[in-house]
C-alpha cells in the first residue's frame, strides 16, 4: 500500500500552490467555513424582501408616470394570464402602483436595517477565517464601519456592473455593427470571449475590494489581488453552469415555479463558499501569516500548596527507631562511665 501521507508531504514541498491550497482547506474546515456559508445563504436571501419592495417601488413610479406602459402591461397580462387570476394580477399591479410611496419608504427603512445585518455577519464570517484576530471595536465604532463597508460595496458593484454592461454582448454587437465588421466570420465567438473576460475583470475588482476591506484583520494587497483572480474565474463558471441549469429548470410549470428558488439558494450558498474559501487563501499566505495577530499568554498565577500529612510514613518510622536507638546506646555509655 502505497503511503499517501507521504507523497502528499513530498507534493507539498515541491509544489507551494499545493501546500497553499491544503493549509487554507485545513483552516477553513478548522474554522468552521461551511457553517458561516450558511448565515451568509440566509442573510442574503433575507435581505432581498426590502430590496424587493424596492425595486416594487420605482417600478410603480416608473409606471405612473408613463400609462402607455401600464395599458401595454395590462394588457400582457390579460393575454398570458386569462381568466380571475389574471384579473387579481392586474389588481396587484394597480395596488402597487397606489401604494408606491409608503412601500418605497418602507422597503428603504427595511434595506438600510437589513443591509447593515447582512454586512455584519459577511464581516463575521470573513474575519472567522484567520485562526487568531484583534480586539473588537466598540458597538458604535463597528456599526459606523459596517456602514462605511456596505457603501463601499454598493459603489464596488456599481463599477463592477458598468464594465460587464460595456462588455455584454448588446454592447458589443452595437459597436462591431457601427464599425461594419459585425459580417467578418468569428467575430461572434471573439465578443464572446471578450464579454467573458470584461465580466470577469469586473467580478475581480469585486472581490479585491471584499477580500481586502471587509474582513477585520489586515489583509495584504498582494495576496487579496490573488485570491480574488481565483474567485472571479470560479464565480464566471459558476454563472455558466447556474444559465444552462436556469434553460433546463424553467423548461415546465413546476420548474417555473421552483427552479429559479432553488437556484438561488443553491447559487448563492456556493458563492459564499467560494468567498470564503478564497478569503482563508489569502489569511493563510506567508505575508499575512507574517501579519497575523499573536494574542499574548495568560498571565501566570503563583498559588503556594501547602500540604498536610497526617501520620509518619515509613521512611518517618525508620527514622525515629534508629535515633532512638542511638539515643539508648549514648545513654547506656554515659551511665558506664558514670559508674566508673
Amino acid at each position: 500500500m502505497p503511503d499517501f501521507a507521504a507523497i502528499l508531504d513530498r507534493r507539498r514541498k515541491a509544489w507551494p500552490w499545493l501546500d497553499h491550497a491544503v493549509r487554507a482547506g485545513s483552516v477553513y474546515t478548522q474554522q468552521k467555513g461551511d457553517y458561516y456559508a450558511a448565515g451568509i445563504t440566509y442573510f442574503s436571501i433575507l435581505a432581498l424582501v426590502p430590496l424587493l419592495m424596492v425595486a416594487f417601488a420605482i417600478v410603480g413610479f416608473v409606471l405612473s408616470s408613463r400609462p402607455d406602459l401600464l395599458d401595454q402591461l395590462q394588457t400582457a397580462i390579460a393575454d398570458n394570464v386569462p381568466g380571475s387570476f389574471g384579473t387579481t394580477i392586474s389588481d396587484l399591479v394597480e395596488t402597487a402602483i397606489e401604494s408606491r410611496t409608503s412601500v418605497g419608504v418602507i422597503g428603504l427603512v427595511g434595506a438600510l436595517y437589513a443591509g447593515l445585518g447582512w454586512m455584519a455577519n459577511l464581516r463575521e464570517a470573513l474575519t472567522a477565517m484567520w485562526e487568531s484576530q484583534h480586539e473588537r471595536s466598540n458597538f458604535l465604532v463597528t456599526k459606523l464601519k459596517d456602514l462605511g463597508a456596505l457603501i463601499g460595496l454598493g459603489l464596488a458593484l456599481a463599477v463592477s456592473l458598468s464594465l460587464s454592461a460595456l462588455g455584454s454582448s448588446g454592447i458589443t454587437d452595437r459597436i462591431l455593427e457601427l464599425l461594419n465588421v459585425d459580417n467578418i466570420v468569428g467575430v461572434g465567438i471573439f465578443v464572446r470571449v471578450v464579454s467573458i473576460l470584461v465580466s470577469i475583470v469586473a467580478t475581480w475588482a469585486v472581490f479585491i475590494w471584499v477580500i481586502a476591506r471587509l474582513p477585520r484583520e489586515p489583509v495584504t494587497a498582494r495576496s487579496a489581488v490573488r485570491a480574488a483572480l481565483i474567485a472571479a474565474v470560479a464565480f464566471e463558471v459558476l454563472k455558466q453552469v447556474g444559465a444552462i441549469y436556469l434553460a433546463s429548470v424553467t423548461s415546465g410549470p413546476a420548474g417555473v415555479a421552483f427552479g429559479p428558488i432553488i437556484g438561488l439558494l443553491v447559487f448563492v450558498f456556493i458563492t459564499s463558499r467560494l468567498l470564503l474559501f478564497c478569503t482563508t487563501w489569502a489569511a493563510t499566505s506567508h505575508e499575512n501569516l507574517a501579519l497575523a495577530h499573536t494574542p499574548p499568554p495568560d498571565s501566570a498565577i503563583i498559588a503556594p500548596r501547602v500540604e498536610v500529612r497526617e501520620g509518619l510514613s515509613g521512611a518517618g518510622v525508620a527514622a525515629v527507631v534508629g535515633a532512638g536507638l542511638l539515643a539508648a546506646v549514648g545513654l547506656s555509655g554515659l551511665r558506664d562511665r558514670l559508674r566508673r
